[in-house]
């Protein structure tokens, strides 16, 4: 199904993700910091990223605003996950680009809901396909 970028420091959670996206159906792509994540954003082009907050280095927040600044990279969704769900946390995500954001410990209906959405978004937006669906366009 879709090819998705995990950007995760924690090697529990990173496992658990990389499960349940298989489980799904979807390809999994690891980085263990940002850095990492963001030259494979830039070389793989995944559907979809799940960028952990708190990294090692370069926070996800500020390598998600650079994903975004980014044409190249600039469309790909991002889900926000962190371990301390704070309002706080969810309104920087969004200011940061996020497309959507997830609280740790993840469940997988959740997770589920969330790739599906952004995926089913994105789909119409890329390729030729959607100016053939809309002929009025």
């Amino acid at each position: 199904m879709a090819k998705i970028l995990i950007i995760e420091d924690n090697a529990a959670n990173m496992k658990l993700a990389t499960l349940l996206l298989r489980n799904a159906g979807h390809s999994a792509l690891c980085a263990v910091d940002a850095e990492i994540g963001l030259m494979l954003a830039h070389a793989e082009q995944p559907d979809l990223i799940l960028m952990d907050i708190q990294l090692p280095g370069m926070d996800g927040l500020a390598a998600t605003a650079l994903l975004k600044q980014d044409p190249a990279t600039a469309a790909i969704p991002v889900i926000a996950l962190t371990a301390m769900a704070m309002k706080a946390d969810k309104e920087k995500s969004q200011i940061a680009g996020c497309d959507a954001y997830i609280a740790k410990p993840l469940r997988c209906q959740e997770l589920y809901a969330a790739i599906d959405s952004l995926l089913s978004r994105a789909k119409p937006q890329t390729g030729s396909e959607a100016d053939n669906l809309n002929p009025s366009s």
